[in-house]
């Protein structure tokens, strides 16, 4: 097995266990065993588990990321497009074995003590935040709205995994558009 299909077998298991579990309930052993990668060539890959916990997070944002975007894009209009941020959110919760936001879980067993995946939670939400603003300038909104739909989208992945439900998404989705009405102001005729 080549390094790349070796990385690639370990970061799928790892990220799988890791999400299900937690990353401190999973060891190297069963990673090894669910990646069918050595225990040698494993550390040869990844020298600490921190390591490998840091890989499958920058993985995950690269994919996490660009699935809401290619979601978001097919909207046409700048106030749907921010609406469909829910709509996304909503079917990330209904997928089978969703257990809430990697980052956030990565934080709360590690953040305290790991300053790596401590930044990489921040860098990531940083990330979304970010794709929120362009899409609150794209609509027309004033800045504020950024942080108002970030805390919707976040309380409401807080509040999927704890309750193991998709329709904090359609509930978050509904205060969102409320947000983007009262933004708009009165309409003349």
């Amino acid at each position: 097995m080549d390094g790349t299909a070796a990385r690639r077998q370990a970061l799928d298991a790892a990220e799988r266990l890791f999400y299900a579990r937690g990353i401190r309930a999973v060891g190297m052993d069963e990673i090894r065993t669910a990646s069918g990668v050595s225990l040698k060539r494993l550390y040869q890959l990844f020298p600490a588990k921190d390591r490998l916990v840091q890989a499958c997070l920058e993985r995950r944002d690269v994919t996490w990321r660009r699935r809401l975007a290619d979601r978001v894009e097919r909207a046409s209009d700048p106030g749907e497009r921010i609406l469909t941020v829910f709509d996304f959110l909503g079917e990330w919760f209904g997928e089978p074995g969703f257990r809430g936001c990697a980052w956030i879980n990565a934080y709360g067993e590690l953040g305290a003590t790991s300053p790596a995946v401590a930044a990489l939670a921040k860098a990531h939400k940083a990330a979304f935040r970010a794709y929120l603003a362009d899409l609150v300038a794209a609509a027309g909104l004033p800045d504020a709205a950024t942080d108002h739909l970030l805390l919707l989208a976040e309380g409401a992945m807080v509040t999927a995994a704890i309750h193991g439900r998709a329709d904090p998404a359609a509930r978050a989705r509904e205060a969102a558009a409320l947000l983007l009405a009262a933004h708009a102001g009165p309409r003349t005729p």
